[in-house]
């Protein structure tokens, strides 16, 4: 078994922490359906390590988000402290 690199965390763990998905359940079954992108290769399982500076591709409701990593998660705190975990990189819509 190998160990988790200090630099990075599962996936699902920090989706649920930057609070993409209500809980860490949905988050994965999101995961394990190739619905997530990572760097634009799509990812298959919960588990991938996800490191600072990678960009998401992941469905959120009727609609498709793209963001980048600024940090990883150490916990699932409130709201504004979710928001920095990640950059928005879709243009603002008018």
């Amino acid at each position: 078994m190998t160990e988790p690199d200090d630099d990075s965390q599962r996936l699902d763990k920090w989706l649920w922490y930057a609070r993409f998905f209500k809980t860490r359940t949905r988050a994965t079954a999101i995961c394990r359906k190739r619905r997530i992108r990572v760097n634009r290769a799509v990812v298959a399982k919960p588990n991938h390590p996800l490191r600072e500076g990678d960009v998401l591709t992941l469905p959120q409701a009727s609609r498709i988000r793209v963001v980048r990593v600024l940090k990883l998660g150490e916990r699932r705190g409130p709201a504004p402290e979710a928001q920095t975990l990640f950059e928005d990189l879709e243009p603002v819509g008018e």
